[in-house]
């Protein structure tokens, strides 16, 4: 069975979200991101959601997280949550 190990951002606005990504993608450090700017109880441990299979997550985060390459921050993607930066760290086909 597949499994990941992934780390988010959460943020409410889109445009909050966009504005963190172009800060990683400029080098600045996804965990110390997550840690002063995400709403998820994660952000203490840098956005880390640990080891999950297909279906433990919400939809939208299965379709990403068990497609999209590793080691690459993708989103915004937006949940019932609100708007999320995703990390696959690890990924078991």
């Amino acid at each position: 069975m597949a499994k990941a190990t992934a780390r988010h951002i959460l943020v409410a606005t889109e445009d909050k979200c966009n504005e963190l990504k172009s800060k990683i993608e400029g080098g600045a450090d996804f965990a110390e991101i997550a840690k002063a700017n995400s709403t998820c109880p994660s952000s203490r441990d840098g956005g880390n959601l640990g080891s999950f299979g297909p279906g433990q997550m919400v939809k939208e985060f299965d379709s990403v997280v068990f497609s999209a390459p590793v080691n690459t921050v993708q989103g915004p993607v937006k949940t019932q949550f609100g708007y999320h930066l995703l990390e696959v760290t690890s990924r078991q086909d």
